[in-house]
């Protein structure tokens, strides 16, 4: 990676979708070049009926996002 992005650094996007938006940096993906940033780039993903969830659901989390289209603020 080109530039120093570390866990917690606050971040702004200057790409794709939530162009604009603010984030704090909850995990960098090294060997893949991305980070993933709190509440960005939002995807849907179905959890499977289990003990603890017995009606299974949809829940959203965030996808990673390549490091080329955040900047550090």
């Amino acid at each position: 990676m080109a530039t120093k992005l570390r866990k917690g650094d606050e971040v702004l996007v200057i790409a794709g979708d939530d162009k604009g938006s603010k984030g704090k940096i909850l995990q960098v993906l090294r060997e893949k070049n991305r980070v993933l940033v709190e509440g960005i780039n939002m995807s849907k993903k179905h959890e499977r009926k289990t003990q603890d969830n017995p009606q299974g659901a949809i829940v959203e989390r965030e996808a990673p996002i390549h490091y080329s289209n955040v900047k550090k603020v």
